[in-house]
C-alpha cells in the first residue's frame, strides 16, 4: 500500500474574506495548491479529468523533495474543508446494501428476513441526490430542518469516478474509479414516506424531504486514489454521535460491491469524472432503536485507510 497523496478542496482560515474554492493535494504532512502543484489542473475536477496522467504526476511529486520545497505548504488546521470535488454531475446512492443493516431495517418495519438480491436476480437500489445544496464537507456544520424530528445518520464509503463511464462489465468497472471518500448519508426518516399516499404505490416515496436538504450530504474529508487501499471490501466502519459508538461494522458485508454497483449505473446512462457513487451504510443508525440526531450533536465517521469526517448539527 502506498500513501501518496489525497485530494481535498478548502478555503482558507487565515485569510476570512478569500472564500474562493482552493483546489489541493496533501502529501508529505502539508497542503499544496493545485495551482501551484499542478498548474494545468488547479481543481480536484481539473485532476478527475485527465486521471489516468495527473494521478501520476502527482505521486511523482509525493516522492521528489526537492521540488516540493519549491511550493508553499501549509498545516491542515490552517483550511476549511469543502467537498473534496465541487460539484459532480451526479451523486448516486445505494440503499439495503449491507446485510446487516438490511436485517435491522427489516425488523424495525416487522417484516420478513430479505433474501440476498443476487439470488433472485435483482439489481442494486440506488437513489439520486442534488448535488449543489447537499454537499458540506469535513467539519462543516448542518442544520436539521425545521420540518424534521427524525434527523438520522448514516456511514457510507463512495467511489469517486475518474474516467468517462459507459456500459462498462463488473470485471472492467473498478478500472474508471479515481478513489474513495466519505459521506454521512443524513436523512429525516420522519419523511420517508408520504402520509397520506397510498401503501405500496409508485407515490408513496419521498426522497426529496428525506434525503436532499440542505446539507445533508457531507463528504470528506478529501479523496484516496485507489490503488492506495491495497482491499476496499475489507474496511473497518465506525460512526459515533458525541461519544457513543452508533455503527461499528465492515465493507465486507456489503451486498453489491463497488464493482456491481458502478456497473449497473453505467448500463443506465453515463457517469463523468467526478461522480460520486455511495455504497451504502451497514446497521447501527438511529431508526430502529428510535434515536436521532439533536442540535449540538457531533458525528464522526472513521474509515480505516480513508479518514475521519466530522459534522455538528445546529
Amino acid at each position: 500500500m502506498t500513501t501518496s497523496f489525497r485530494l481535498l478542496t478548502y478555503t482558507r482560515d487565515t485569510q476570512p474574506h478569500d472564500t474562493q474554492p482552493v483546489g489541493a493535494v496533501f502529501m508529505n504532512g502539508q497542503v499544496y495548491d493545485l495551482a501551484d502543484a499542478l498548474p494545468r489542473a488547479p481543481t480536484v475536477l481539473d485532476v478527475l479529468n485527465d486521471w489516468e496522467n495527473t494521478q501520476k504526476e502527482l505521486a511523482a511529486l509525493a516522492k521528489d523533495a526537492t521540488r516540493l520545497a519549491k511550493f508553499t505548504g501549509r498545516s491542515l488546521g490552517t483550511v476549511t474543508y469543502l467537498p473534496p470535488v465541487l460539484y459532480p454531475n451526479g451523486i448516486y446512492c445505494s440503499g439495503a446494501n449491507y446485510t446487516d443493516h438490511l436485517a435491522e431495517m427489516c425488523k424495525a418495519f416487522n417484516a420478513p428476513p430479505e433474501p440476498d438480491p443476487h439470488d433472485i436476480g435483482m439489481p442494486p437500489w440506488l437513489f439520486i441526490r442534488t448535488a449543489r445544496n447537499t454537499m458540506v464537507g469535513h467539519q462543516a456544520q448542518v442544520s436539521i430542518p425545521a420540518y424534521t424530528k427524525k434527523m438520522d445518520w448514516e456511514l457510507e464509503v463512495a467511489v469517486v469516478i475518474g474516467r468517462e463511464c459507459k456500459e462498462v462489465t463488473e470485471t472492467d468497472a473498478m478500472d474508471y474509479v479515481a478513489g474513495y471518500t466519505i459521506i454521512n448519508d443524513l436523512s429525516a426518516r420522519d419523511f420517508m414516506k408520504r402520509p397520506k399516499a397510498t401503501p405500496g404505490s409508485a407515490l408513496e416515496y419521498d426522497w426529496i424531504s428525506q434525503k436532499n436538504f440542505d446539507g445533508s450530504c457531507p463528504t470528506g474529508p478529501w479523496i484516496v486514489p485507489r490503488d492506495d487501499i491495497a482491499n476496499p471490501m475489507d474496511l473497518d466502519l465506525k460512526l459515533w454521535v458525541n461519544d457513543t459508538l452508533m455503527q461499528d461494522s465492515s465493507t465486507s458485508k456489503m451486498i453489491f460491491n463497488y464493482a456491481e454497483l458502478v456497473s449497473f449505473l453505467s448500463q443506465r446512462f453515463t457517469l463523468y469524472p467526478g461522480d460520486i457513487v455511495a455504497t451504502g451504510t451497514p446497521a447501527g443508525v438511529g431508526m430502529p432503536r428510535g434515536i436521532f440526531l439533536q442540535r449540538g450533536d457531533k458525528v464522526r465517521i472513521a474509515v480505516e485507510n480513508i479518514g475521519e469526517l466530522t459534522t455538528t448539527l445546529i
